[in-house]
């Protein structure tokens, strides 16, 4: 999940509650996130909190998701991060690659409080977001009912936003060809089906507008440049929020969790893990869907959470029929040559 809209590049939290001349003896922390509204709910959920519960000086900074910056730390043992936001399929290539800390689960509190996808060994559920359809509706009356439609360029001319990774585009593109939701992950493990997505996506890369960080569909269909896009439901959710009128069309939508992890080598491993712990207590993950709307991972918040809000959550049981669960072993296995494939179709 990335963007670097309303957050800044790097900001201290908790600062105020730390006399000057003991500044140097407080514990730090740098936390990344993905930036802009779903960092900001972050920091109201998280990583105040965290900060002023124990005492911690908190660096935030942000990221677009690519993990070569992480790796590069890693290998030359210049690690100046500690805890970051990751997505599924990073966090599971990283733990085998030995990017990450293992997690001590045991101060984390019983697995069967969790969701099953919420446990890795070097990682720890944070939340659950899905990639769905969205246009404005204050400019677009009668618009698109599925990713069908998102291809029908005569009926909604203009350009579409999808985002610039083979993974979740090729499934879009696959279900807009007509495979079913349950058989989207079957089909794409075959070359036919791969074939099959790249030249469902040919029929549309003419009017495809390429996004990197979660905030740029939001402020492409704002401005008028995209009339439809591929969008992380939290950020329309928060732009609605804010005033706007954006479609959240959940049929077709693809869910995966983003995970806390520590990077391997951090100097604050400890305040690390406490972190990890704190961002998993039941109270803390209640608060976050307040701020922005995204599933929790810790079942126990789940009950906590408003029902109001707990029906703009992708984790919904309305929201899940017709939804693609994203496979992340599926990715661990071909997602070095799907990307690669896609870069090279890309470039073309």
């Amino acid at each position: 999940m990335s963007s670097l809209t309303g957050v800044t590049a790097s900001s201290v939290l908790g600062l105020l509650l730390v006399a000057a001349p003991a500044l140097a003896q407080t514990e730090q922390l740098t936390v990344v996130g993905a930036g802009g509204a779903l960092q900001e709910a972050e920091q109201k959920a998280f990583f105040r909190p965290f900060a002023e519960t124990h005492k911690v000086q908190l660096t935030e900074d942000s990221y677009s998701g690519q993990m070569a910056k992480v790796r590069a730390m890693v290998d030359t043992k210049s690690v100046t991060w500690d805890v970051l936001q990751v997505e599924q399929n990073s966090m599971l290539a990283g733990c085998e690659e030995g990017i990450f800390e293992k997690v001590d689960w045991s101060a984390i509190g019983n697995r069967s409080d969790f969701i099953p996808e919420a446990y890795s060994d070097c990682g720890v559920g944070a939340f659950v977001w899905s990639m769905v359809l969205s246009f404005d509706r204050a400019k677009l009356k009668d618009g698109p009912k599925s990713w069908a439609d998102f291809w029908n360029t005569e009926r909604w001319p203009g350009k579409r936003g999808l985002r610039q990774t083979a993974k979740m585009t090729l499934e879009i593109a696959l279900l807009a060809d007509g495979v079913p939701p349950a058989q989207v992950y079957d089909v794409l493990a075959t070359p036919q089906g791969v074939d099959r997505a790249f030249t469902k996506l040919d029929q549309l890369k003419p009017n495809i507008l390429w996004w990197t960080s979660g905030a740029e569909p939001i402020e492409r269909l704002a401005s008028g440049d995209v009339v439809l896009s591929a969008a992380f439901n939290g950020r329309v959710s928060a732009a609605n929020q804010a005033g706007r009128s954006f479609a959240l069309l959940w049929d077709g939508q693809i869910y995966g969790i983003d995970y806390w992890g520590i990077i391997k080598g951090s100097k604050h491993r400890d305040t690390a893990q406490r972190f990890l712990a704190f961002a998993s207590r039941p109270d803390v993950q209640a608060v976050f869907p307040k701020h922005i709307a995204y599933g929790v991972t810790n079942k126990k918040a789940q009950a906590a959470i408003d029902p109001a809000i707990a029906g703009d959550l992708p984790t919904d049981p309305k929201n899940l029929a017709g939804a693609v669960p994203m496979n992340t072993a599926f990715w661990a296995d071909h997602g070095e040559t799907l990307e690669a494939r896609f870069a090279t179709w890309r470039a073309r």
